[in-house]
C-alpha cells in the first residue's frame, strides 16, 4: 500500500504502541499534524515546546516507555534542545520528531531553518536527517529500539517537508539490525565471583545505587541483597525511589548536599558496589580523597562510564537486574552490627533538622515534610532545581519505584512543572506534586494553560523565597553575602496567576495555614497552585564545599 511519509509516521507510532504525544505545531510538520487529526493518538498541545519535552521527559520517567514529542523546523526544534539535554543526561528514552525545512532548501538559511541535525549530536544517543521516504519505517524502528535498550537516551529524527509529502509502499520492519549496535546485558561470571566474594569479605560496605537502578527496575534485587547482606543504601538524587527511603538500611542520599552520615559512611567504607551510578562530582567530591581506602565494585550497562572518574576495583558490566540476580546467588548472609552501629552514631551525631516556630515564618523544610505526611508518602513527586529540590530529597522519603522526577545531569530550571504534568498524564489515577523554587516556576508557568485545557490535576507547591535561592546561598557563604541578581521580589501573585490562567490558587503565609492549604489542594479537582511564603534565607545543610572531601561538610549556620 502507497501511503505519504507522514502517515507513515502515524502508522509506525501505532505499532509501537504510543498512546500519547507532547508537541506543538508549525509550518514545517502541517502535514504530519494532518495526519494525527484523524489518528487514535492522544496529543497534548504544550505552550511552548520546551514545555513538551520536559512533559515527554516526565512521561518516560514515570513509565519506563519513551517519551514522543513533535515539533516543526528551526525555533521550535532549537527550544527542545535544553530539553533533549535534559534527558541525555540522565539517560531518559525518548523519541523527537522535528520538521525540517524541504530538502532541496536546506543549506540555504531557507525560512525557520536549522541544523537541528548538527545542534543535536553531541546530546542524544543517536539522531537521523531523513533524505528517502523509503527510509522513514526502517529508521523510525531503530528510533525506538535504541532509545529503549542499553544506555537509555533520546533520539531524534529529522524530517524534510517532502519527506513528509512524498508516496511509496509501507512495510513497518519486524525486527532491527545495527551493525556494531550489542548492548551488553550478561555480567562476565568471573567479575560476578570476584564481586561476590570482595562482598563476603567486606567489613564496612556500602551500596550506592543511582539511577539505573530505577530504570533496570532492579528495586526487589537491590533491596533482597542489602537485605541479605546486611550492607546501608545510599542513593544518588536520580536513585531516589531505588530503596525505600523509610527502610532500617537506607542512609538516604549522599554528595554535596547528602546526609552527614552517608557521606561519612562512603568516606570510611572499606567497599563500595555502585549500582548504576556514575560517580558525579556533585557525589565524589574532591576526587583525590574520594573513598581512599575502599575497594569499588562497579556495576553498569554503559562500559564507557566504568573507570572514568575513579579507579575501579571489579567492572562488571551488563544490566543491573540480571548482574544483581546472578551476584544474588552467590553471596551469603552476612551481619554488619558495628558497622550499622558506626553509621547510627553519625546520624546521632548531625542528624537532619530545621527550626520550625509556631509563631514564625514557614521554614521550606516543613512544608515538604507536611506534604509527604499529607499523602501518606504516595504521591509521585517532580521537582524544578535549586533549594528546594535538595529539600525534598532529603525530606520527602521516596518508599515506591518511579515516584521521583527532577532533572539531576543537566540541573533544568523549568523542568519540574512541565515534567509533573507528563508524569499526571502517564498514571492518571495517582496524586501528583510538583515541588517548584519560585524561580523555576516562573521559567514554564505558560503551561499552566495546558494542565487547565487538558484538566491534569497536577498540585504545584511553590516554595518561595523571593530568591534564586541556591544562587543567593552560594553568595552568601563564598562571595561574602554579595547578593548580584538574585533578588526576585518582583515576582507575580502566583494565587492570581493560578486564576488567570483557569486553575486553582492557594496561599499559605503562617506555619498553621501549610497542612490546611495541602488538604484543600488534595481536595480540589483540577491543577492547583500553592503559594506558600517561606523564610527567605533559609540555607541547605549539610554542605560540602566545592572541591572538598565529601567528609568536610558545612553542618549548620556558624
Amino acid at each position: 500500500m502507497k501511503i505519504p511519509g507522514a502517515q507513515m509516521i502515524i502508522e509506525s507510532l501505532k505499532k509501537e504502541n504510543v498512546d500519547v504525544i507532547f508537541g506543538y505545531p508549525g509550518g514545517a510538520v502541517l502535514n504530519l499534524y494532518d495526519q494525527l487529526y484523524d489518528a487514535d493518538i492522544r496529543h497534548i498541545m504544550s505552550r511552548h515546546e520546551q514545555g513538551a519535552i520536559h512533559a515527554a521527559d516526565g512521561y518516560s520517567r514515570m513509565t519506563g516507555r519513551p517519551g514522543v514529542v513533535f515539533a516543526t523546523s528551526g525555533p521550535g526544534a532549537t527550544n527542545l534542545v535544553t530539553g533533549i539535554a535534559t534527558a541525555y543526561m540522565d539517560s531518559v528514552p525518548m523519541v523527537v520528531f522535528t520538521g525540517q525545512v524541504a530538502s532541496p532548501l536546506i543549506g540555504t538559511d531557507a525560512f525557520q531553518e536549522a541544523d537541528i541535525f548538527g545542534i543535536t549530536l553531541p546530546i542524544t544517543k543517536h539522531n537521523y536527517l531523513v533524505t528517502d521516504v523509503e527510509e522513514l519505517p526502517r529508521i523510525i524502528k531503530e528510533a525506538f529500539y535504541l532509545a529503549t535498550t542499553g544506555r537509555r537516551g533520546p533520539v531524534l529524527i529529522d524530517l524534510p517537508k517532502d519527506v513528509q509529502q512524498a508516496v511509496t509502499d509501507y512495510r513497518y520492519p519486524d525486527k532491527v539490525e545495527i551493525p556494531g549496535y550489542n548492548p551488553t546485558y550478561e555480567g562476565h561470571p568471573g567479575q560476578i565471583t570476584r564481586a561476590a566474594k570482595a562482598i563476603g569479605r567486606a567489613k564496612k560496605p556500602v551500596i550506592y545505587a543511582g539511577g539505573g537502578v530505577v530504570y533496570a527496575e532492579a528495586h526487589q534485587e537491590l533491596l533482597t541483597l542489602a537485605e541479605k547482606a546486611q550492607i546501608p543504601v545510599t542513593t544518588t538524587l536520580m536513585g531516589l525511589s531505588g530503596f525505600p527511603g523509610n527502610h532500617p538500611l537506607s542512609v538516604g542520599m549522599l554528595g554535596m548536599h547528602g546526609m552527614y552520615w552517608a557521606n561519612m559512611a562512603m568516606h570510611e567504607a572499606d567497599l563500595i558496589i555502585a549500582i548504576g551510578a556514575r560517580f558525579d562530582d556533585r557525589v565524589t567530591g574532591k576526587l583525590s580523597h574520594f573513598a581512599k581506602n575502599a575497594k569499588i565494585i562497579h556495576i553498569d550497562i554503559d562500559p564507557a562510564e566504568i573507570g572514568k572518574n575513579v579507579k575501579v576495583d571489579i567492572p562488571v558490566v551488563g544490566d543491573v537486574k540480571r548482574v544483581l540476580c546472578e551476584v544474588l546467588k552467590k553471596v551469603e548472609p552476612k551481619n554488619h552490627e558495628d558497622w550499622l552501629a558506626r553509621i547510627g552514631e553519625w546520624r546521632k551525631e548531625v542528624p537532619l533538622g530545621y527550626n520550625q516556630e509556631d509563631d514564625s515564618d514557614i521554614s521550606p523544610q516543613y512544608v515538604i515534610e507536611m506534604i509527604y505526611q499529607e499523602t501518606d508518602g504516595e504521591a509521585l513527586i517532580t521537582t524544578e532545581v535549586g533549594q528546594h529540590q535538595m529539600w525534598t530529597a532529603q525530606y520527602y522519603k521516596f518508599n515506591k519505584p518511579r515516584s521521583f522526577a527532577s532533572s539531576g545531569g543537566l540541573g533544568t530550571m523549568g523542568y519540574g512543572f512541565p515534567a509533573s504534568l507528563g508524569a499526571q498524564v502517564a498514571r492518571p489515577g495517582e496524586t501528583v506534586f510538583c515541588i517548584a523554587g519560585d524561580g523555576s516556576f516562573q521559567m514554564n508557568s505558560q503551561e499552566l494553560a495546558t494542565a487547565v485545557e487538558y484538566n491534569i490535576p497536577v498540585k504545584v507547591a511553590i516554595i518561595n523565597n523571593q530568591f534564586l535561592g541556591m544562587v543567593r546561598q552560594w553568595q552568601q557563604m563564598f562571595f561574602k553575602r554579595r547578593y548580584s541578581s538574585v533578588v526576585m521580589e518582583q515576582g507575580p501573585d502566583f494565587v492570581k496567576l493560578a486564576e488567570a490562567y483557569g486553575a486553582t490558587g492557594l496561599r499559605a503565609e503562617k506555619p498553621s495555614e501549610v497542612t490546611a492549604v495541602i488538604k484543600k489542594a488534595l481536595e480540589t479537582p483540577g491543577p492547583v497552585v500553592m503559594d506558600f511564603r517561606v523564610r527567605a534565607e533559609e540555607n541547605v545543610f549539610p554542605m560540602v564545599p566545592p572541591n572538598c572531601p565529601i567528609c568536610d561538610m558545612v553542618r549548620g549556620e556558624e
